[in-house]
């Protein structure tokens, strides 16, 4: 009878709606795990950086440190023999600078998520300070 084969098609397109609510169901599954291995990823990426502990937010123009390559938003990682595990105050940082003037200090910063070398030398130059660049603590 037509209203035997009208359960037969109800029937039948609710198989179909579950079939697709299950594949629809593993599709997000699926990317809800791509998603996890990509933020891993990112994170394992940013976990091999070393911790920075100040930041460039100056360098003037023609100052050893703008010669030297330093740029604005750098992150400093190591600045000579000072790093995140020794650093107290920016008073290191000038401490070294001091001993190491006419001498290249090696600096390293992470700029745009990447380990860069910069080599510096503190020396006297037309502005004040020996290196032109103005450098801020991280906040912890």
């Amino acid at each position: 009878s037509p209203a035997g084969l009208q359960n037969d098609h109800k029937a039948l397109m609710k198989q179909v709606e579950e079939a697709l609510h299950q594949l629809h169901a593993r599709e997000k599954e699926k990317h809800a795990k791509d998603e996890a291995e990509a933020l891993a990823e990112a994170l394992s990426q940013s976990q091999s950086l070393p911790q920075a502990f100040a930041r460039v937010n100056a360098v003037t123009p023609g100052s050893p440190a703008s010669v030297s390559g330093l740029q604005v938003d750098d992150e400093i990682v190591e600045f000579g023999s000072v790093n995140v595990n020794n650093f107290q105050s920016l008073q290191n940082i000038a401490m070294v600078v001091q001993h190491s003037e006419g001498r290249p200090l090696s600096v390293t910063v992470i700029r745009g998520g990447k380990k860069v070398h910069v080599g510096l030398t503190p020396k006297r130059w037309a502005g004040k300070g020996l290196l032109g660049c103005n450098i801020v603590p991280l906040q912890r």
